[in-house]
């Protein structure tokens, strides 16, 4: 059992995990969002890691962690791939995928358009409701990481799968207005 923290490029606070897997582009870790806490698995793309470190801080971390018996394991039907392809993973297992390419957005939806190295999302707002003026463009080199099963993405699945439930009751023909 391995605790790590990274140092992202351009990023000021560093980011703590649990290691679970990794390749020759991704680490896929259970973040550590404060002392002993789990909270969800991200994936830390190493184009954009500056340097990773286990000192006595996460070595603390891991004794604790493997006292409280927390596992390792791989989320079912996860395998690392490109930027789209795990994003449409997780879409396809969640509902919604998230996403970050700076340290103060982090951004949640569904995939609209899909081009060789740019897509544009559905963006989902914090009260679950689409955002339908949203088309920004981002660059898949720019996704430094990805998240899924925090608890405030499944919080994000909750509202959206409500909000689809009542658009559904309002329009049962799903009649495209």
């Amino acid at each position: 059992m391995k605790v790590e923290t990274y140092k992202i490029t351009g990023w000021k606070e560093k980011e703590t995990g649990l290691l679970v897997d990794e390749n020759e582009d991704w680490i896929l870790v259970k973040h550590i969002p404060v002392d002993y806490v789990i909270d969800g698995y991200k994936l830390y793309n190493k184009r954009y890691l500056k340097n990773r470190k286990t000192k006595a801080k996460e070595e603390k971390i891991s004794r604790v962690l493997q006292l409280k018996n927390v596992q390792t394991k791989t989320p079912d039907t996860f395998k690392f791939n490109n930027v789209l392809q795990t994003l449409i993973w997780s879409e396809k297992k969640y509902g919604l995928f998230e996403f970050q390419d700076n340290e103060t957005e982090v951004f949640y939806g569904t995939l609209n358009m899909a081009e060789e190295d740019t897509f544009i999302i559905n963006m989902i707002k914090s009260n679950g409701k689409i955002e339908e003026e949203f088309d920004y463009e981002f660059s898949i080199n720019d996704i430094s990481i990805i998240t899924f099963e925090s608890d405030y993405f499944d919080s994000m699945r909750l509202l959206l799968k409500d909000e689809q439930t009542k658009e559904a009751k309002k329009n049962p023909l799903n009649i495209v207005k």
